[in-house]
């Protein structure tokens, strides 16, 4: 994609602690290192993991304010796109990360989807203008037909529920005519049914105004032969009679490669027409010397 790459010392071998790289402390230094370092123009995870949880509080957020830059990645990045949008109002991608995304199913995917894929991502770090609609695929499925327009809000599901439980919460009505996009992997489907209880009994199923669903990946008890339901079913069971646009099974998420869905920005959804739009710019122009891409 034509970007100057650097590796953090989190990548270097041999490094853990427990099922980290390292120690929160740790990691939100180095991470707040890339943040005050004008070079950096863009972040890059390497993986997911089950470590955000530990350093939300140790992040930099005023670096963030003063040299906004975009993290990519998702799984538990996904609750720092949701903390710093809430805290700072970053616009985060929930997009490929570089060894299982980048590194992986980018690499199986056919050459025509690689190229298509790099040109929309080099496209939303460096353009100024709006992309419009995201490319789509005979895959996208509509579950309950309308159009909406909001703010693109979520994650994994898992981790959309766990940063609602912290102090960064993001405030309820920042729902409020949001497209709450999610997907999950793992687990069985009745957990994925309890999450949306979840956001429900917490008011945001209340508030927004249209739903995107990406493509599930290793879920227990997803359409099996007999009574198991799909995931279509469970989602319109939890949402009842609340007239909101689903797309389902676009392809974002766990199984990649990942359109990426930047959190915080307007879109356009029509279900029915199986379109996403971005109706906004994600980045900014740099002032800082770049591009570099850690």
């Amino acid at each position: 994609m034509g970007f100057r790459v650097r590796l953090a010392p989190l990548l270097e071998a041999g490094r853990h602690h427990w099922w980290s790289a390292a120690r929160p402390a740790e990691i939100a230094e180095e991470l707040n290192a890339l943040l005050r370092d004008p070079e950096v123009r863009a972040i890059i995870a390497h993986d997911g993991g089950q470590t955000a949880l530990g350093y939300l509080d140790l992040i930099d957020v005023e670096a963030i304010r003063v040299d906004p830059k975009p993290i990519l990645g998702y799984s538990d990045i996904s609750l720092l796109h949701l903390v710093l949008y809430a805290r700072t109002g970053l616009v985060g991608f929930h997009a490929d990360l570089a060894t299982p995304g980048l590194g992986g199913h980018w690499q199986t995917a056919p050459a025509a989807r690689r190229a298509e894929l790099a040109k929309l991502y080099s496209t939303l770090l460096t353009a100024t203008e709006p992309i419009g609609a995201l490319p789509t695929s005979p895959s996208w499925e509509c579950w309950r037909p309308g159009r909406a327009e909001g703010r693109l809000i979520g994650g994994v599901i898992n981790r959309i529920v766990l940063a609602q439980a912290t102090p960064y919460a993001l405030p309820l009505d920042w729902f409020d005519g949001a497209v709450l996009f999610w997907e999950e992997m793992g687990g069985l489907a009745s957990y994925v049914w309890s999450y949306l209880h979840v956001l429900r009994h917490g008011g945001i199923l209340d508030r927004i105004s249209g739903m995107v669903v990406g493509v599930p990946h290793a879920i227990d008890g997803l359409d099996s032969a007999g009574a198991s339901p799909t995931l279509a079913e469970i989602v319109l069971d939890v949402l009842g009679d609340r007239d909101i646009p689903v797309l389902g099974n676009v392809e974002f998420g766990h199984a990649g490669p990942n359109l990426p869905m930047p959190v915080g920005i307007r879109v356009a959804l029509d279900a029915q027409r199986r379109s996403l739009s971005l109706l906004e710019p994600v980045v900014r122009p740099a002032t800082a010397p770049g591009p570099s891409t850690e």
